[in-house]
């Protein structure tokens, strides 16, 4: 079972950055490439990038160019750094294998971290 915890989420101000990570536990890039997802309240859990083992990366269109999303995988771990954040950008933050849930979920699966951006 692939269990992630996501850290480093706290409250910013508009056009600040952030960097947060997650740290995996029985995920392999074998099997799927590994996704940073968000969450706000009463919206599914939609896609935010991704990055499979061998480093390729995916962002959804409103956060290319603002979000990088990288690995360590000596310490399973993923980062998403993030710049020029937006009130929009207000989530609860969460990485899971992309197999879970594609471009978008229900729940967002795993220990998120929250993100706020004021204005």
């Amino acid at each position: 079972e692939v269990q992630t915890v996501a850290s480093g989420g706290t409250s910013v101000q508009a056009g600040g950055s952030l960097r947060l990570s997650c740290t995996t536990s029985g995920f392999s890039y074998d099997d799927s490439d590994l996704g940073w997802y968000r969450q706000a309240p009463g919206n599914k859990c939609r896609f935010v990038a991704s990055i499979s083992g061998d480093g390729r990366t995916e962002y959804a269109d409103s956060v290319k160019g603002r979000f990088a999303i990288s690995q360590d995988n000596a310490k399973n771990t993923v980062y998403l750094q993030m710049i020029r954040l937006k009130p929009e950008d207000t989530a609860g933050y969460y990485c899971a294998s992309y197999e879970n849930c594609g471009y978008d979920c229900t729940r967002c699966p795993g220990q998120g971290t929250q993100v706020t951006v004021s204005s």
